[in-house]
Formats: structure tokens, C-alpha cells, sequence
């Protein structure tokens, strides 16, 4: 019987354990990860229709993986609160839509976002998903709209991705829809290894809001901040 409850506390303690060890790799990804763009390292004059789309679609992959910690949380806060696979790509599927509106209307000059106004929006979208997960059980229907509006904001913010390499002018519309697949697919393998890491092992357990949702949210939530006050201090 003591060795039974023993084993109970033991168990306890490594449920216990979770969050705060998501939450001290998450605060060691922000310390040794930097959120920069993506820089196109080729010539894209040498290279062909097939050529141009791998590259950018190389680069929409890696603006998330493994460059875009600020987005990578971002989709961190929208599996936390329902961990179901469908659920989740629907809000990134929305996600990708808004952000390849606005990309393609920075890129080809007709909005000119402002940094200074759109990266510490980008942070607040963090902060405001992050808090949601705190203070709402279950996922709202609304939830997808949000999404949209702030993947229009976000868009903005790849454009600055591509501001120094631009998309070739004879190739625009391919390279930007490759740029923006190369982002869903970034995205998608986020949502994957967070279902393969949380969602299969602890989704359905009774203490999965608790331990693990409000936790990582509430780091999530305070990195996202520091990211805000930082870019207006710093814009």
C-alpha cells in the first residue's frame, strides 16, 4: 500500500514537472534563438522558373522554421486551447490566407506597413492569444476571425522578410505563393510536433488545462510582453 502511494506521489510529481519544463525550454528558445528574416543567399537571375520556387520556398519555411520564434509561439497559443489537429490547422489555414493578402499588397507597393507599429502589434497578437487560453476553457467561434486580423498584421510583418531581397519581378506571383506555402508548411510542421510532444500524450487528461495550458500560456504571454515593450522602446 505505501509503495502503491509512493508511486502515485511520483507519478504527481512528474505531472507537476511538465509545465514548468516547457516553460523553462521556451525561455531558453528565447534566449538563444533571434527572430530575424529570412535573406534570400542566391541570385535568382541564374536561376530558373523551378529554381526561383524552391528558394522561396525554402525561405517561407525556414521564416518560421527555425527563424520565427515570434510566430512559432504564436501558433504555440492557438494549439494549447484545442489540441485537436483539425481545429488547429483550420486557425492556421486562416492564418495563412490574411498574411498572404497583405504580403502581397506590401511587396507589390501598395500598402507600405510601418515596422515601427507593426512588430509590436505582432507581440500584442502573442500576448492576446496567450491570455485568451488563460481566461477561456474552450474555443470560441470567434477565434478564427481573430486569427484572420491578425495574419493581416502579420503579413506585414513577413514583408520585411523580403524587403532586401524582394521578389522577382517576372516571377512575382509564383515566388510569393511558394513564400507563403513554404510558411504553411512551417507552420504545419510546428502544429505536428506539438501534437506529436503534448497533444497525443495529454490532451485528454483531466489536469491538461492546469498544468499545461495555463502555464505555458502565461510564459508564452510574458515573452510576447517583453517583445512588445522592447520594439516601442526600441522603434
Amino acid at each position: 500500500m505505501q509503495a502503491l502511494v509512493q508511486s502515485s506521489k511520483q507519478q504527481s510529481r512528474r505531472k507537476s514537472l511538465l509545465p514548468m519544463g516547457a516553460g523553462f525550454l521556451l525561455l531558453g528558445l528565447f534566449m538563444s534563438i533571434e527572430c530575424s528574416g529570412h535573406v534570400i543567399p542566391y541570385d535568382l537571375k541564374r536561376l530558373g522558373n523551378k529554381g526561383i520556387a524552391l528558394i522561396y520556398l525554402e525561405s517561407g519555411f525556414e521564416h518560421i522554421l527555425p527563424n520565427g520564434f515570434d510566430h512559432i509561439l504564436f501558433i504555440v497559443s492557438l494549439y494549447l486551447l484545442n489540441p485537436a489537429l483539425k481545429s488547429v490547422l483550420t486557425q492556421a489555414t486562416a492564418f495563412t490566407v490574411a498574411h498572404s493578402i497583405t504580403l502581397g499588397l506590401a511587396l507589390s507597393g501598395l500598402i507600405t506597413p510601418p515596422p515601427d507599429i507593426i512588430e509590436p502589434i505582432i507581440a500584442l497578437s502573442i500576448v492576446f492569444v496567450a491570455v485568451e487560453n488563460m481566461i477561456s476553457s474552450r474555443l470560441q467561434p470567434w477565434r478564427v476571425l481573430i486569427v484572420f486580423l491578425f495574419g493581416l498584421i502579420h503579413g506585414m510583418g513577413f514583408s520585411a522578410a523580403l524587403a532586401e531581397a524582394g521578389l522577382p519581378p517576372t516571377d512575382f506571383f509564383t515566388s510569393l505563393i511558394m513564400f507563403n506555402l513554404g510558411v504553411e508548411l512551417g507552420q504545419v510542421a510546428v502544429i505536428l510536433l506539438l501534437y506529436l510532444l503534448i497533444g497525443r500524450w495529454f490532451a485528454k487528461k483531466s489536469w491538461y488545462r492546469t498544468r499545461i495550458v495555463i502555464p505555458m500560456s502565461i510564459v508564452i504571454a510574458l515573452i510576447a510582453f517583453y517583445w512588445m515593450i522592447e520594439r516601442v522602446i526600441n522603434s
